[in-house]
């Protein structure tokens, strides 16, 4: 095995055993997607009108990249919180460079969003959602959903090393926990005020939401899951760029 990618690894455990600690952070990253979708579901969604039979299903695939967008947050407090502790001076000591480190981040945040999205899933069957995927759409929905938890974990370690403090970084995150709600995550696009479409319709969100609620739901997705890989994509790769940069300017 590559000495690189036996430094990522071996950071991943590092950031895995340090999520265990910090217990009320992971469930606090599970808990309120749960919550957040019960809320839409019992008290709004009587009052929200979809194509979809029930609003639960027209919600589940929103609540699943809340989940992921809440879950990344927590990357670049982390993050911030290792080049604010000294730790970074012994990793480098020890010939670990900041790639390893920010690696090992990125795949601690994606293995913690995929246990808080199988307990959403699970909540979700339990009242009310019923998916009429197949095993192709099934493999393709969580393909999706992996490539922008890895895309948006990347990112959230470069906002993380832009703070200065880990209470910044936690409210530099905002921005990206907010970003599902101005899309078709909750509500049609088309019930949104006029001059909010041209966003909701051309932002990262709306196209991955898209593609998992017609994967889940056998329903034909058009351009939509392209679309979505190629913001992706696009994010993985500045974020990728950005977090060397910073890593480099941090650390001299």
């Amino acid at each position: 095995m590559p000495d690189a990618l036996v430094r990522a690894t071996t950071m991943a455990g590092r950031a895995i055993r340090i999520s265990r600690r910090n217990v009320d952070a992971v469930i606090t990253a599970m808990v309120l997607p749960v919550m957040l979708m019960i809320v839409f579901v019992y008290l709004f969604g009587g009052a929200i009108q979809t194509d979809a039979p029930e609003y639960v299903t027209y919600v589940v695939p929103g609540v699943l990249v809340v989940c992921a967008c809440f879950g990344a947050a927590n990357t670049a407090v982390a993050v911030s919180d290792d080049m604010q502790g000294g730790i970074m001076d012994r990793f480098r000591s020890l010939d670990v460079g900041g790639g390893a480190v920010l690696a090992g981040h990125v795949a601690a945040s994606v293995l913690r969003n995929l246990a808080a999205t199988a307990v959403v899933l699970g909540v979700a069957l339990l009242i009310g959602f019923r998916p009429d995927a197949t095993a192709a759409g099934w493999l393709a929905a969580l393909g999706l959903l992996v490539t922008f938890l890895v895309a948006i974990s990347w990112f959230s370690a470069a906002i993380g090393l832009l703070a200065r403090t880990p209470e910044a970084a936690g409210g530099f995150t905002f921005f990206m926990t907010f970003l599902p709600y101005p899309s078709s995550a909750f509500v049609p696009i088309d019930s949104m005020p006029d001059w909010l479409h041209g966003f909701a319709d051309h932002q990262p969100i709306t196209p991955l939401i898209e593609s998992l609620r017609a994967l889940l739901l056998s329903e034909a997705a058009g351009s939509a899951p392209w679309t979505a890989l190629a913001w992706s994509a696009g994010i993985l790769a500045v974020s990728v760029a950005a977090s060397g940069a910073l890593f480099r300017a941090r650390t001299k």
